[in-house]
């Protein structure tokens, strides 16, 4: 990023330890509706920051900063100023939860803007546990919308979308036999199914499933890129792991395997720019439009309220799904009137079908969608993505 590491760490340390306009956040604890006053309603996001070292956390973070900035300088909520309160959840699932079962008895209205699978259905326990609304959860996992979670109201496309985009470009090319990376965990094992049903709609052999544990070996690396020659595999995407994928990919490159080697959304920047020459002509699914482009009123909001907020980081798929996320919350809380109350936005959101600066999401009372938009992306020689 281009903001100077002492000024970044200068942010996040005020942010952190003292919150965001936290002014009055214990008279609005007391309020009949937890979390809102005549003047503020107080919102709770866990994520995972890692202190700074989560790049792409901290860029989600201050997207979404950057769009709270401008929800109250337009007034806020019906006259109600956005505050958000701020726990970092280190990228530990039981850290998460613990902290979203803290920001609900501190008094938020409710829960929002977690990143990453593990810690993201962390909070949903938490919030299922306390009968608190969880708003945009920025992960892809299936657990967040099937079985339905009346909580839970995700704005980004699921992985599940994502997975069917890449194949579909396979495809496109003539391929037909794909393999997947993926947690050896019970997410993992469901994004697998999600998986090998998108590959038998489309036409495609059976995937071959490539399991990972926490820990993987050089040997199981290696045993891994014999399997995919001996599959004669054409295409392989992950979820996830991004470590162990670029691992994986170094070594397939080495053994001269000229297997085509695509990825979801969660990583894909830092993936990139970790694999250096080698991500050149690797295809990425995104769940939002290309940052860096002025083609939708959406991006054009962003960037000029990003710069505005923040002139030195670079524009960014985290901190333009953070600045998504926060704008599509203030618009669901403004549809659920002046008299607010946890079960009138829910009630609200069952039936709620809104756009966000163009960009549309729906809900309804059998099914939490969202976004279904996905677009992919192509690194370029020189390290960007060309939409």
């Amino acid at each position: 990023m281009g903001a100077d590491h002492s000024s970044r760490r200068h942010w996040l340390a005020r942010l952190v330890a003292g919150g965001w306009a936290l002014a009055g956040a214990r008279a609005v604890h007391a309020q009949a509706t937890p979390g809102v006053s005549p003047q503020a309603i107080l919102i709770g996001q866990v994520l995972s920051m890692q202190a700074g070292r989560n790049d792409h956390g901290v860029a989600t973070r201050q997207g979404v900063e950057a769009g709270v900035r401008r929800v109250n300088a337009e007034g806020g909520i019906l006259g109600r100023q956005l505050q958000i309160r701020v726990a970092d959840d280190d990228a530990k699932p039981d850290q998460a939860e613990a902290l979203a079962h803290q920001l609900v008895a501190d008094g938020v209205f409710l829960l929002f803007g977690s990143i990453e699978g593990g810690p993201s259905n962390a909070v949903m326990k938490a919030a299922n546990a306390k009968n608190v609304p969880f708003f945009a959860p920025m992960a892809g996992s299936p657990t967040l919308r099937r079985p339905l979670q009346p909580l839970v109201f995700p704005v980004r496309a699921e992985h599940r979308d994502e997975f069917r985009a890449l194949l579909a470009h396979g495809g496109s090319l003539g391929m037909r036999r794909a393999a997947f990376l993926q947690s050896d965990t019970e997410v993992g094992r469901l994004h697998l199914a999600n998986v090998q049903l998108a590959c038998a709609d489309l036409g495609w052999q059976p995937p071959l499933a490539l399991p990972i544990g926490s820990e993987v070996s050089d040997a199981q690396i290696t045993a891994m890129v014999q399997r995919l020659r001996e599959a004669r595999c054409e295409l392989i995407f992950n979820h996830g792991s991004i470590g162990v994928y670029e691992r994986l990919i170094r070594a397939l490159r080495q053994a001269g395997l000229g297997i085509a080697c695509y990825g979801v959304n969660s990583g894909s920047a830092q993936l990139a720019k970790r694999l250096g020459e080698l991500s050149h002509g690797m295809l990425f699914t995104q769940v939002v439009p290309s940052p860096w482009e002025r083609k939708t009123a959406l991006t054009r909001d962003y960037q000029t309220d990003f710069r505005a907020a923040f002139p030195d980081p670079e524009f960014s798929y985290g901190s333009l799904e953070g600045y998504l996320s926060v704008r599509a919350l203030a618009e669901a809380l403004r549809r659920s009137g002046r008299d607010l109350s946890r079960a009138g936005f829910v009630k609200t959101l069952e039936t709620a079908s809104f756009e966000v600066a163009g960009f549309k999401l729906r809900y309804t009372r059998e099914e939490h969608i969202g976004s279904t938009f996905v677009d992919t992306a192509l690194v370029t020689r020189d390290g960007r993505f060309r939409h």
